[in-house]
This record gives structure tokens, C-alpha cells and sequence, in this order.
């Protein structure tokens, strides 16, 4: 396969293969909260940010800053107050959805969401496991973007430049539109998992959040097929993993199996072309089904069947909000 790649892509094959190993390897050899959330973050920042620069790592160290103060905030008494809560989440995911349109605060907007999600939603049972959550979640950052930082600085682009963000493509309006559209299919799901607290689909209520934005487009139908399709490959993928890794039940075999998916998976993205977000996704749901379920107690094949559950509950949800709002003529959802 090395002989038909061209060497940028061998490059950038193996910095996201060494990023992803090293998240892994720390992730299960120091267990804090939230460790799962360390692979998945290094791989998104490795793949949305194919380039170091200044304005790339204070992009996500504003990320980790509002997360901490996020975390003070809920465990000052606020979830005391049902309504002003739920309020309060709702503008700032609508407010995370527009920032998401701009592809400088991208990822911030994704740690944005992920943040006021399951903050607010432990911080309801427990002020005190927010504080830890809002610590996890930080040091979960901290480290997907030390290992995003060094990852480049061992292999880096050609580029020796910032070349600048990606222009923004929509209009204010045309964001705002997106992201109540986002708004729409994302927050009827999230007050009913805070109203019944249904933490064993947690799981649900994030992906569903952070999928919602890209469905509120044309052919969203197709879209949420899609997710549907990329979600399945990453559940088939996760099962082959649990029956590979109950061979050898250790660390360093851990971390040299995910290691090998990530190239495997990382050659197929940077070589697929339009196919290319497909295989992110199954990756991005690969680490989180193996993540979340060898870090947390509990029996593993069970474990594993109820988030394949969740996710194609996802899937299915996804596709029966975008058929919903596609066939809507509601004036306040067209585009002018």
C-alpha cells in the first residue's frame, strides 16, 4: 500500500497513526474521566486541522477554558432551576450550531456543545461529579491537543505557512436558519433525556446533538442515511475489535490494535476522496463504542450490543427528523 501513497499522505498517515496510539495508550493507562473522549478529539483535531498554527491551538485552548467555566457555572446551583436550565442549554447550543457554519471555531463549537450536554446533565444529580466531569473533559482536551501539537511537530506538512481558515460559504442569515434548523431536531431529545434522566443513552443524546447541524441542508435524507451507513460500519467494526482484543486483554495490545485500525482507516481517508467522511465517521464511532466500553465497568457484550442500539436509534431518528423538516413549508425555515 506504501508504494502507491504519495509521501505527504504517508506523512499524514502515520501522524494521525502515532496521534491516535499515543491517545489510546494514555487514555487506558490513566483512566480519568472522560479518557474515552481523548482518541476521539485527537483524531477529529487531526483530520479537521490537517496544519499547526497559533490559531489553531488558542481555537481549542478557548475550548478547554470554557469548558472549565462551564463546569463552575453548573456546579454553582443552576440545575436547581428546570426552566432557566433548559433555556440557557438551548441558546447556547443554537450559538454552537452558528459558530459550527464558521470553519475557524469549528471545533470549538463541537467541544462547545459536547460541554453544556453532559455537564448540566450529571450536574443535575451531582454538582460536585460536574466539577470532575468539567476536569475530565479539560484534561481530555489538554491531551488531544498535546498529541495534536506533537503529532505535527515530529510530522509535518510541507507547508511552512498558515494559508488562513476556509471562508465562510453562508450568509448570518443563512447560518442562523441552519443552526435553529439544527436547534429543531436536537433539542425536542435533549429535554426529554434531562426531564426522565436517561443517563444509560447518554450516548444517544450526544451524537444526535452534534450530528443534527449536518443534516439541516439539502438532501438531508441522504444525509442521515449516510450516518446511518457510517454508524453501522463503525458498530461492525467496534464487534471485530471486542473479539480481537478478548485474545489478548492488555494494554499494549490495546493500543497497537487501535493503532493499526487508525492506519488502516487513515489510509483509506486520505485516499478515498468524497468517500472520505464515511470512514471518519465509522472511525470516530469505533473509537467511542471501544472507548467507552473497556474504561467503564460492566459486562462488556452487553455493553457494547445497547450503544450499537443507540446509535442506530440515532440513525433512524436522524432520518425521520430530516424527512420531517424537508416536507415542511413553514415559512421561518426557508431559506429567505
Amino acid at each position: 500500500m506504501a508504494d502507491v501513497l504519495t509521501e505527504a499522505t504517508q506523512v499524514r498517515v502515520l501522524r494521525f497513526t502515532v496521534g491516535v496510539g499515543l491517545a489510546v495508550f494514555l487514555a487506558a493507562w490513566l483512566e480519568w474521566d472522560l479518557a474515552h473522549i481523548a482518541p476521539v478529539l485527537t483524531a477529529k483535531f487531526l483530520v479537521d486541522k490537517p496544519a499547526l498554527h497559533r490559531e489553531t491551538v488558542i481555537e481549542l485552548l478557548l475550548a478547554m477554558l470554557v469548558t472549565i467555566g462551564l463546569g463552575m457555572l453548573l456546579s454553582g446551583g443552576i440545575t436547581q432551576y428546570p426552566i432557566p436550565l433548559m433555556m440557557l442549554i438551548g441558546l447556547m447550543m443554537m450559538w454552537g450550531y452558528y459558530l459550527f457554519t464558521n470553519p475557524k471555531w469549528n471545533l470549538f463549537a463541537t467541544i462547545l456543545i459536547l460541554a453544556i450536554l453532559v455537564l448540566p446533565f450529571i450536574a443535575i444529580t451531582s454538582a460536585t461529579a460536574s466539577g470532575f466531569l468539567a476536569g475530565g473533559l479539560t484534561m481530555s482536551g489538554v491531551v488531544a491537543i498535546t498529541l495534536f501539537a506533537l503529532a505535527h511537530i515530529y510530522f509535518p506538512e510541507p507547508e511552512a505557512e498558515f494559508p488562513g481558515f476556509a471562508p465562510v460559504m453562508l450568509t448570518p442569515h443563512q447560518r442562523w436558519r441552519a443552526a435553529f434548523r439544527a436547534l429543531l431536531i436536537s433539542f425536542p431529545v435533549v429535554c426529554f433525556f434531562f426531564v426522565f434522566q436517561i443517563s444509560e443513552a447518554i450516548l444517544t443524546m450526544i451524537f444526535i446533538a452534534l450530528l443534527s447541524l449536518m443534516i439541516t441542508g439539502e438532501k438531508s435524507v441522504k444525509l442521515s442515511a449516510f450516518l446511518v451507513v457510517s454508524n453501522g460500519l463503525g458498530g461492525l467494526l467496534a464487534i471485530g475489535s471486542f473479539t480481537v482484543l478478548a485474545i489478548v486483554p492488555n494494554i499494549g495490545f490495546y493500543t497497537l490494535f487501535t493503532a493499526l485500525l487508525a492506519m488502516v482507516m487513515a489510509t483509506k481517508i486520505y485516499t478515498a476522496g468524497e468517500k472520505a467522511p464515511v470512514y471518519v465517521t465509522a472511525f470516530s464511532t469505533l473509537l467511542v463504542l471501544i472507548g467507552s466500553t473497556l474504561l467503564s465497568s460492566g459486562d462488556i457484550d452487553s455493553t457494547t450490543i445497547t450503544r450499537i442500539v443507540q446509535l442506530v436509534v440515532v440513525g433512524l431518528y436522524m432520518i425521520v427528523a430530516a424527512y420531517f423538516l424537508e416536507t415542511r413549508t413553514w415559512k421561518f425555515l426557508q431559506p429567505n
